[in-house]
Parts: structure tokens; C-alpha cells; sequence
């Protein structure tokens, strides 16, 4: 079993930046493609970004342009650079890891927040 740790979640002002990373631990060996789902209050859990170990990636239309992922694959890491953040950003955002891309995982960190706001 794969465990993930998130870290970098925060308060910020609108047109700002933040940088969410995620690493997993543990027996990891079928993890193919890790990433960031995101649920704001009332709302769905929706992806946002995702990318493989061969470096594939996939961006929800409202964050493409303003969100980068990327990912190290020695360190098991995935890193979400946010910018140009927007109040419709906030939400609790949760590291997902599994074996496809477009699909979440069994494997979930515990979520970390994002305010937008001034």
C-alpha cells in the first residue's frame, strides 16, 4: 500500500501563486500516474491535473495555462504549480494516485487546502 503526503496548500490573493507537492511512499510499484483532484463546498470532487510516470499529462479546461504539473519519478514526488489563482480555485485539493490517467486511483493523501481571496 502506497501512502501520500501533501504539503503547500494556503491563503492568497487572487492572481497569485502556490505550489502543491505530493510524495508517496511505501509499496508504490503500481502507481502509473499521480495528480490533483479538487472539491470546493457543495460541489463535486472534479480532477484538475494529472501526469504519468512517461510524463502524459491532463488538465481540466479551467486550469489550463494557469497550472503546471510535473513530476519526479525518483522521488515518487508530483508538484502542481498554480498561478494566476482565481477565487473559483478554492477548494480542498487531494493527491490521487492509481493506474490511469484520466481515472482516479485507489491511493489518496489527506488534502490540503486552497483559499483564494483578498
Amino acid at each position: 500500500q502506497a501512502q501520500l503526503v501533501e504539503s503547500g496548500g494556503g491563503l492568497v490573493q487572487p492572481g497569485g501563486s502556490l505550489r502543491l507537492s505530493c510524495a508517496a511512499s511505501g509499496s508504490a510499484f503500481d502507481i502509473y500516474a499521480m495528480g490533483w483532484s479538487r472539491q470546493a463546498p457543495g460541489k463535486q470532487r472534479d480532477l484538475v491535473a494529472r501526469i504519468t510516470t512517461g510524463g502524459s499529462t491532463f488538465y481540466s479546461n479551467s486550469v489550463k495555462g494557469r497550472f503546471t504539473i510535473s513530476r519526479d519519478n525518483a522521488k515518487n514526488t508530483v508538484y502542481l504549480q498554480m498561478n494566476f489563482l482565481e477565487p473559483d480555485d478554492t477548494a480542498v485539493y487531494y493527491c490521487n494516485a492509481g493506474s490511469s490517467l484520466l481515472i482516479e486511483g485507489d491511493y489518496w493523501g489527506q488534502g490540503t487546502q486552497v483559499t483564494v481571496s483578498s
